[in-house]
């Protein structure tokens, strides 16, 4: 067994659990006390039917902290802990609340009559977003990603639509919406039985909208896509003649590469691949000059956006396709029935970032345009709301309109109609504004900003995420993310009269750094462009863009790389059977200014990977250059400000750093394939095994006499890194020559299970294996790797670096059995968080035969060492918080590993059995939650 994997798998391996000693409740303080996700909010306030209570989720905190609400602003209620990052409640009678949990997987359902309190906990799939209630009986509406443990559990096994998420299968719809029938929750096993979960031909989802008839049942993907794909560089014929055809493996591709040549400097630009988009009216896929690339491109893109759906009869009725790229929020006009969806449409086939001259396009400043559109009688009509800009005009050029920002609106997320259904409010999230339009002067498209933004909202603390309309009392309900608040504003004069600050567990550097990833007006001058235009909620949008820039300078690598010695390199470029330049000047270290399509990358979880972007080229920058440090790298980024969202100045360094405090602390969730707990399939560890194993997994191995090897080899672990310890989940830091035509730094591999939805590759010279043919449509445009054009991690392996030979690459017997499980232990990969990190249960008097298991399961999790650098080095899985409610008052208690006893804040201890038989009495069910290591105390004590 090797060193790293003695090191860096210590929750898997038993030799290495033995050396470790259980955490002891006193020490479980020495991770962070909060840890930070950045959920995006959906639905975070709602109204009761009476009209007297208004319900907020406070995400950080994880509570739903209830209001009632008076006539000078809104009282506290109550502050009731529900799962980890609520974000999104719905009422379903005055006494009853259902909050939706991002990180926990769970509905909590929570009672006001009597002591308010969490009565049960939902288990769903994997990073649920939204809920509406409808149909006749009502049912409850929640949508999910296409994966998570709960999918597959035995209590589920007579649920239509439940099972195996068919990770690697093509053709499959991957945006789920469980149902659940909310009048049987008294029966309920231990996490809820649905009617279906029902599956739409779209990626994860995110908002959910009901019709006035309370029937239909609206499902709206989240980052639906805008039919772009991406063709490989080995199917762009070789050199510059963009109308000579070339054939490659025995396909006619329309041509070269698109230019320039060279950047200004006239240094040869390295060969890259190029983005298409589908022509509908041409049935083509098409790159910018127009040119057919079909025989490129082995599927299609139906794009199908949002979902009508029969809430009767659960069946669904109609897809409305193009929608939008990025889906957010949707309101439905309660007198006409109109739909209208906010969302943001990507401009990623414009090429280039920066001035634009030498290359003679650039996208700065016109990122991704705001929008509302609406959908009416089957017609699907985008409205932009900033149709007043000019993009035609740089921040550098003369005439640039200055005032231009004054009237934009940048990411619209949620959406009120008023009554009459004559006004719609649109909360800008980067603006920090609610817009308000005329509903027949948007319909029609004939409202005009400069004059519309007069009726504009302005509210103060930034990031207006959720607004409610109670039009009774005149008044309008915002939550602004930004301050952790809810404003009350009077309708008739648009002015804020009230507000509530909700607790805040987040770090001072969290608060100041956020408004620097949204914030348009602060990061572009016309209002629009923000990083979180491309880097969604701080992820990522998953989209390839080309922000190469034709007018940059070359620079130079200072990362150590695999296959780039000046030995090595050579060689492997004869081995891999590659005859371009490399990097375009065939020096490894060169980070050229024109790199090509890359997909984005996501911002979470950043803080041990090394240098930014896919080359690692943020190493170098206008605040210095080093190899490996991530927050100088990250702060190198100040020149995106101007050259790509079109402001008129860079950030200060100061203000990098404020960014970075806030970035470098948003984590990655816990893997949802991984079983919860921490175990592997029987094919995951069978990949893991060859991960970790001793046969070199890429490159070659040539030996000198005494049986060293003269060039690098490595298994899999040898480049993409996995060293919990070291912060480390599939890269070290370092560059490598892979036998593609730049350098590229070794990515982190955590999130793997997020690109699936791209099938169909066409065969290419690199490959060892023929391409799939063609696949049919399919949900996504991008894979995997740089520039996504791989559409399966199977597929991937059989390039040429991996090809099976007497003494590396994969088996020479059977290798696509072991591409497979290497894919499905890639899938599983270890993170920052086990697996079990926001699980919860709910215990009550009529589930204790079914919802005992789990309690042991969270206790057991609870005692397992782990190791996670960012967690504090060696803790355990997860801190077992419990919640209930005793004798009409809240106690909560963190589970004491060493004492194996439930401590509560005044230091009185139950036993595990003592705290269980609580649950027996009505009206003081128990809610277990796992939250992070370090976390539990501050959840338990302080919510």
């Amino acid at each position: 067994m090797s060193a790293p994997l003695r090191r860096g798998l210590s929750a898997l391996v038993l030799s290495t659990l033995s050396l470790l000693t259980t955490t002891p409740f006193s020490a479980q303080a020495a991770a962070p006390s909060f840890v930070a996700f950045e959920s995006g909010q959906v639905r975070p306030l709602a109204q009761s039917p009476d009209g007297t209570k208004l319900f907020a989720v406070n995400t950080p905190n994880n509570t739903l902290d209830v209001f009632t609400i008076t006539s000078s602003g809104l009282q506290l209620f109550a502050r009731i802990p529900v799962g980890l990052e609520p974000v999104a409640v719905a009422a379903r009678s005055d006494n009853e609340v259902w909050v939706v949990n991002h990180l926990s997987d769970s509905v909590s359902i929570v009672r006001l009559d009597g002591a308010p309190r969490v009565v049960q906990t939902l288990l769903v799939g994997d990073e649920p977003r939204d809920i509406v209630f409808a149909g006749s009986p009502a049912r409850a509406f929640i949508t999910t990603a296409h994966r998570g443990q709960q999918r597959t559990d035995p209590s589920l096994k007579n649920v239509p639509g439940s099972g195996d998420p068919q990770l690697t299968t093509e053709g499959i719809g991957r945006a789920d919406v469980w149902v659940f029938n909310p009048a049987s929750s008294g029966s309920y096993a231990v996490g809820g039985v649905p009617l279906r979960i029902m599956s739409f031909f779209a990626d994860t989802p995110r908002a959910l909208a009901v019709s006035p008839d309370r029937n239909t049942v609206y499902v709206a993907a989240f980052k639906s896509g805008n039919e772009t794909s991406s063709i490989n560089e080995e199917l762009v014929c070789d050199g510059f003649k963009v109308n000579t055809p070339c054939i490659i493996k025995s396909k006619l591709l329309p041509g070269g590469r698109l230019g320039p040549e060279t950047n200004a400097e006239g240094k040869p630009a390295p060969k890259t691949g190029l983005l298409v988009k589908y022509n509908r009216a041409n049935k083509r896929w098409e790159d910018v000059l127009g040119r057919n690339w079909n025989n490129a491109v082995e599927f299609t893109l139906p794009d199908k956006d949002v979902f009508a759906v029969d809430a009767n009869t659960l069946t669904e009725k109609v897809a409305y396709p193009h929608v939008g790229t990025v889906l957010f929020n949707m309101a439905v006009n309660p007198v006409s029935g109109t739909l209208y969806v906010s969302n943001t449409e990507s401009n990623n086939m414009t090429r280039f970032e920066g001035a634009g001259k030498h290359g003679g396009s650039t996208v700065q400043g016109k990122i991704a345009l705001s929008r509302v559109t609406v959908v009416n009688n089957n017609t699907v009509a985008p409205r932009h709301l900033n149709k007043h800009l000019d993009y035609s005009k740089l921040v550098t050029d003369p005439g640039f309109d200055r005032t231009a920002k004054n009237h934009s609106l940048a990411t619209p997320l949620d959406m009120q109609v008023s009554k009459d259904g004559r006004t719609l409010y649109v909360a800008a999230f980067g603006s920090s504004r609610i817009g308000v339009f005329n509903t027949a002067e948007l319909e029609a498209d004939t409202f005009n900003p400069r004059t519309a933004s007069a009726n504009y909202i302005t509210v103060s603390g930034g990031g207006p995420s959720g607004v409610l309309l109670d039009e009774n009392r005149g008044r309008m309900y915002v939550m602004t993310r930004f301050d952790n608040a809810v404003k009350v504003v009077n309708l008739a004069t648009r002015t804020e009269v009230a507000k509530a600050v909700l607790p805040n567990p987040e770090s001072p550097q969290i608060v100041a750094g956020r408004p620097f990833l949204y914030d348009a007006q602060r990061s572009s001058a016309n209002g629009e462009a923000s990083c979180a235009a491309c880097h969604t909620f701080g992820d990522a949008d998953d989209l390839a863009w080309d922000l190469g820039d034709p007018d940059g300078v070359v620079t130079k690598s200072p990362i150590p790389g695999k296959f780039t010695s000046d030995l090595a390199f050579p060689i492997a470029k004869i081995v891999f059977g590659v005859q371009n330049k490399i990097n375009g000047s065939d020096d490894p270290t060169d980070f050229h200014p024109m790199k090509g399509p890359m997909v984005t990358q996501t911002l979470r979880g950043m803080i041990n990977s090394g240098a930014m972007h896919w080359r690692g080229d943020r190493a170098v920058g206008v605040f210095g250059t080093s190899a490996k440090d991530a927050t100088l790298s990250f702060k190198n980024f100040a020149v995106a400000f101007s050259g790509l969202l079109g402001n008129d100045r860079d950030m200060t360094e100061a203000e990098m750093q404020a960014f970075a405090d806030f970035q470098l602390a948003v984590q990655m969730p816990p893997n949802p394939i991984r079983n919860l707990d921490n175990s592997l399939t029987a094919a995951q560890k069978r990949g893991f095994d060859f991960y970790f194993g001793d046969r070199p997994s890429d490159g070659f191995k040539i030996t000198r006499a005494d049986g060293t090897s003269i060039t690098p080899n490595n298994n899999c672990n040898g480049c993409h890194t996995v060293d919990p310890a070291r912060g480390m989940y599939g890269t070290g830091g370092d560059q490598s020559f892979e036998g593609i035509s730049q350098i590229v730094k070794v990515p982190q591999l955590r999130n793997m299970y997020a690109k699936v939805g791209r099938f169909g590759s066409p065969s290419i010279p690199f490959a060892t294996a023929p391409g799939t043919g063609y696949l049919g449509e399919q949900v996504r445009g991008y894979g995997f790797v740089h520039d996504g054009t791989s559409d399966t991690l199977a597929h991937f392996f059989t390039v040429r670096v991996f090809q099976p030979t007497l003494n590396s690459g994969f088996p020479m017997l059977n290798p696509d059995a072991t591409r497979r499980d290497v894919s499905d232990f890639m899938h599983a990969m270890d993170s920052d968080l086990a697996p079990i990190v926001g699980q919860q249960v709910t215990l009550a008097s009529y589930n204790t035969t079914q919802a005992n298991p789990r309690i042991n399961l969270l206790i057991q999790r609870a005692k397992t060492p782990f190791v996670s650098k960012e967690l504090g080095g060696s803790v355990t899985e997860c801190d077992l918080v419990a919640q209930v409610v005793e004798a009409g008052t809240r106690r909560g208690y963190l589970y004491d590993v060493a004492g194996s006893a439930f401590v509560a804040a005044d230091g009185a201890r139950r036993s595990d059995a003592a705290l269980r038989s609580l649950a027996t009495a009505a009206g003081q069910e128990v809610t277990y939650t796992c939250t992070p290591p370090g976390s539990g105390k501050r959840i338990a004590f302080n919510g």
